[in-house]
């Protein structure tokens, strides 16, 4: 596989992980976040350093971006400092954030007006799957797009799927966050259930954990919940601008979803709460825990 020349854009609980991955591929990348310490690991590995995204994206092949908010993806991309300001600009683009279906529209049509590829491609899986590029991804863009990303999506994902025209990509991780959604607040309750009638939450998890219960948040993230480990594999507040994003869809769809309004008001008064930095584990907390 060639090597490439990569702008990185966001170094977060994910992204630094999906980073390394690349560079352990052979890759070159130049890299940029808002806080330049958040990429100090990155930097010491041998990543080179950017001021913004169109310093990032200058003459490189590909520019990726892993941020937090659909408005962090505007600004990384179509703002006055992001990558389409780049005079040597990226023949492709590949958005990992979760965001809106509406703003990767933009994105591709904007790299599109410039001759540029783009793909949406929200992952999941969480800070395991990162770390051991095990990653589901969700792709939105064209099939020329989805092929020319193959060697980038390969070393950060296991299940990487073209799911059709640009916003596909963000479509699907609706679809995934609106499963979550149930299965968190199924598994705070019954956590608070168990713990409630005198069970040992453990022992518990040793008989449902492998039956039809059986889920990736209860394996993954109910032990953490029992070891008092509420550190963010994903945030409260990313996964709250999930669900409001999932929600002003299926509105725009005339589409009622009753469990992901339960979920966004728990999620919304835990963020409040104080929560907001918290792994998605901490809904235990509207529970009594």
């Amino acid at each position: 596989m060639a090597s490439l020349d990569i702008a990185w854009i966001g170094t977060g609980v994910m992204g630094s992980s999906m980073a390394r991955h690349l560079m352990a591929a052979g890759h070159r990348l130049r890299v940029h976040t808002r806080t330049r310490e958040r990429a100090q690991p990155l930097l010491e590995a041998g990543a080179r350093w950017a001021e913004s995204p169109v310093e990032a994206a200058e003459g490189a092949h590909v520019a990726c971006s892993m941020v937090g908010y659909p408005e962090d993806v505007d600004a990384v991309h179509l703002g006055p400092r992001g990558t389409l300001a780049a005079d040597a600009r990226p023949g492709l683009l590949i958005d990992f954030t979760t965001s809106s279906p509406a703003i990767a529209r933009r994105v591709a049509e904007a790299a599109a007006a410039d001759g540029i590829e783009s793909l949406d491609a929200p992952v999941s899986g969480g800070d395991v799957g990162a770390r051991n590029a095990t990653l589901s991804v969700m792709c939105g863009g064209s099939a020329q797009a989805f092929e020319r990303a193959a060697p980038i999506l390969g070393a950060v994902g296991k299940t990487i799927v073209h799911q059709g025209p640009a916003g596909a990509g963000q479509h699907t991780k609706m679809v995934n966050q609106l499963l979550i959604a149930g299965s968190m607040l199924g598994l705070a309750e019954a956590l608070a259930y168990a713990r409630r009638s005198g069970l040992d939450p453990s022992r518990v998890l040793e008989s449902v954990g492998g039956g039809a219960a059986a889920s990736w948040s209860l394996a993954n993230l109910a032990p953490r919940v029992l070891k008092g480990d509420f550190a963010p594999g994903f945030f409260c507040e990313h996964f709250l601008k999930d669900l409001r994003i999932a929600l002003a869809e299926a509105r725009a769809m005339g589409l009622a979803l009753p469990c992901a309004d339960a979920a966004e008001r728990t999620y919304a008064s835990l963020c409040e709460a104080g929560f907001a930095r918290s792994g998605t584990q901490a809904v235990v907390h509207a529970y009594g825990w």
